[in-house]
């Protein structure tokens, strides 16, 4: 599977990412699901805006101040605190609740998350989804949250 490329210099933008995080989570639409955790593979690559090029072909030597980037050991404890904050019905949404969180950073412009189900199919490695979502979609769905509410 062909992997898109996040990174980009012309855009100023770099790539940080989560590979193969494996977590127990409580996970599924049946029944015996709810009994007891499975495990699940997440992986998440994030568009970040890079501060460091300045109009630079290439950048300066980085001042070393994690207040700069986008720490990744933050973002896989917001992972774990997803995963075990109780039951989800369904990956999509597992993957939507990562990739909102991940954009609750301004500094993040896309960010693409993998959930997948490792233990489902005796005869397949996994099971999942893939989801891509961008800071643009954040006003869509704060509009759409806001008609829902006209709506009731």
């Amino acid at each position: 599977m062909e992997t898109m490329i996040i990174a980009n210099a012309a855009r100023a933008i770099r790539h940080m990412f989560i590979r193969d995080m494996i977590l127990p989570a409580s996970i599924g639409v049946h029944a015996h699901e709810r009994q007891a955790a499975q495990r699940v593979r997440i992986n998440v690559d994030l568009g970040v805006q890079d501060d460091g090029l300045g109009g630079l072909s290439r950048p300066r030597a980085m001042r070393e101040k994690l207040s700069r980037v986008v720490d990744y050991g933050a973002v896989a404890a917001t992972i774990r605190a997803i995963v075990s904050a109780g039951h989800i019905v369904l990956v999509e949404t597992l993957a939507e609740r990562i990739a909102e969180a991940c954009l609750a950073d301004p500094r993040v412009h896309v960010a693409r998350v993998r959930v997948e189900k490792l233990d489902v199919f005796a005869d397949a490695a996994s099971a999942g989804v893939e989801i891509e979502r961008r800071q643009s979609d954040l006003s869509t769905r704060a509009r759409d949250a806001e008609h829902e509410q006209e709506d009731v």
